[in-house]
């Protein structure tokens, strides 16, 4: 079996060539981690299986027709993130910040997928009664832009949204949220992991264990359009109190006993 690797490393206008020299390659499957790097394998490679490693939406971006039957070359994992997952993000920055009026969110608005989570958020906004500061995030060098930003504004919190830039940028949003002590929630682990305050979402590294199935059964015969895309059954909520400790935040004790894990 031989294996083909390309990373755009955030930059996604790599994204077309990146997929167009896979195609040329004559692959017999392809994966493809978020909803950029999805659109661009299907764009260059219509007719050749693609497996979602993190498909946010999968239906609402026209990737597949339905969960249960797919119908065309794309199937696999997606964190099918609901409406309630992102108001419970944000109904957890006002359990750490319940004084925050206004909270910054970081994002990519060109992301497919993301204008949904950005209105399930707004819908969770109103309800909160908590003003949305959009930070808009489409290249790896906005993201200098969007720190002055949040330096100029100060959001009594912070929201991220996943996504490959602010992945690829997490470290220095992980750091800007702390110099300026900021509430940061996070929708991946990774961020909490290097000393974020708290995330809640999906486990990356089971979704792509779980795309492997994928991939194996494709390669065994199976068709993409047949294969029911999985959405994950566990959301985990992690906490890093000794980044609580610093900001001077004291997590409320029912929000400790519900993380799935806490950093010392």
């Amino acid at each position: 079996m031989i294996y083909e690797h390309r990373v755009a490393g955030g930059r996604m206008e790599r994204l077309s060539e990146l997929a167009n020299e896979l195609a040329a390659l004559k692959l017999d499957v392809v994966l493809a981690g978020a909803n950029a790097a999805i659109a661009a394998a299907r764009q260059a490679m219509p007719r050749i299986p693609i497996v979602m490693g993190y498909g946010i939406d999968p239906v609402g971006v026209g990737f597949v027709a339905s969960l249960a039957r797919p119908g065309g070359n794309i199937t696999g994992v997606t964190v099918d993130v609901t409406a309630q997952t992102w108001g419970r993000r944000l109904q957890l920055a006002k359990e750490i910040a319940p004084q925050a009026s206004h909270v910054g969110v970081i994002w990519n608005p060109d992301s497919p997928g993301m204008s949904a989570a950005w209105k399930a958020t707004e819908d969770a906004a109103a309800t909160l009664g908590v003003k949305l500061q959009s930070v808009a995030a489409r290249r790896l060098e906005d993201f200098d832009a969007g720190f002055t930003t949040i330096a100029l504004r100060r959001p009594g919190a912070l929201l991220i949204f996943a996504d490959p830039l602010t992945y690829t940028r997490r470290r220095e949003i992980v750091a800007t949220a702390a110099r300026h002590r900021i509430p940061a929630i996070y929708a991946i682990r990774e961020a909490t992991d290097e000393g974020g305050l708290m995330s809640y979402g999906v486990n990356n590294l089971d979704l792509f264990r779980r795309a492997a199935y994928f991939v194996d059964r494709i390669l065994q015969g199976a068709k993409p359009s047949e294969l029911p895309v999985e959405q994950p059954t566990k959301l985990e909520l992690v906490i890093n109190l000794k980044t609580a400790r610093t900001l001077g935040l004291t997590i409320p004790s029912p929000l400790l006993l519900q993380a799935d894990e806490v950093i010392e």
